[in-house]
């Protein structure tokens, strides 16, 4: 192997980490680091003082770029467009998990479409990566101060939206893992006690399934929902609890078949938001990357 490939080898998972932040999408984000490793392995190496910034700035602009074109695919997406879940791997670390649930959540993706491209970057490198400014202003093409105002303003636009409280954990696991069970037992009562009475669920069918075309409102709503196919035993329905985006989540099975993955934001000790993945075509890398999982493991599911 070339130092080259070396340096780009070791740092895959960064450019990666970041290409996936700025897209939400991860065969877009594979698309930016194959785009950024051509180029790379093209560039004159003499030519090049720092490796590490070199590339993400690379990736970085080239994230900007998909992220412009991918908005003009995503105004004409049939329904609610959400990000494509990742499943966490079984060995991370308790703070590996902190920092994903903090920076890589499914609803702080989903938060993350409310920035213009520059202003996602900005925020990304600035808050989740820790650049400093001088590099990113380097990277965008602007001045310091420009790109300071850039997270300022991306910092409010998000502010309020953001959950006013950093939820414990254990907490988090606890309420996902009663919700599973209610749901698994068709315990009406108790999935609309975890629900916040404002709660909203946002469902992603992408014109494949059916999925609501905006958001529903109210915690009662979307526990009648959730509650329906414990009623009618619809298919043999499984709930299953995992990690997705460094948060626990639930799965749903009907006949064998991954039907969902929800997702969950908490606030005040209640369920206030819950994301539904039921696009086919986000789902099957999530099965595919599951199956790797459990082979792994020695579990062979």
């Amino acid at each position: 192997m070339s130092a080259a490939t070396a340096t780009f080898t070791a740092l895959r998972p960064r450019l990666h980490g970041i290409a996936y932040r700025m897209l939400g999408s991860v065969p877009e984000a594979e698309d930016v680091v194959q785009d950024v490793w051509l180029r790379w392995h093209g560039a004159d190496e003499q030519s090049i003082e720092n490796p590490e910034a070199w590339l993400v700035a690379a990736t970085t602009r080239r994230a900007i770029d998909q992220l412009r074109a991918a908005r003009t695919r995503r105004e004409q997406y049939f329904g609610i467009w959400l990000p494509e879940p990742v499943l966490t791997d079984d060995s991370a670390t308790p703070e590996d998990l902190q920092e994903l649930a903090s920076n890589v959540s499914v609803a702080f993706l989903a938060l993350l479409e409310r920035l213009a491209p520059e202003a996602r970057a900005a925020f990304l490198l600035r808050e989740v990566f820790d650049e400093d400014y001088p590099e990113i202003a380097r990277v965008l093409g602007k001045s310091e101060a420009a790109c300071r105002q850039l997270v300022h303003r991306a910092k409010d636009q998000l502010r309020d939206e953001r959950p006013r409280f950093e939820v414990n954990r254990a907490m988090h696991a606890s309420l996902v893992q009663r919700f599973a069970s209610a749901m698994s037992t068709g315990d009406f009562r108790s999935m609309r006690e975890l629900l916040a009475p404002d709660a909203v669920l946002m469902g992603d069918g992408g014109g494949h399934v059916s999925s609501f075309p905006k958001p529903m409102e109210g915690g009662v709503r979307i526990a009648q929902l959730l509650y329906a196919p414990s009623i009618r035993n619809d298919r043999g329905m499984r709930i299953e609890i995992t990690r997705v985006n460094g948060e626990p989540a639930l799965l749903r099975f009907f006949g064998g078949a991954l039907e969902s993955v929800q997702t969950f934001a908490i606030e005040d000790g209640r369920i206030a938001a819950i994301h539904v993945q039921r696009n086919p075509e986000k789902l099957t890398r999530f099965v595919a990357r599951k199956a790797g999982f459990a082979q792994i493991s020695g579990t062979g599911q």
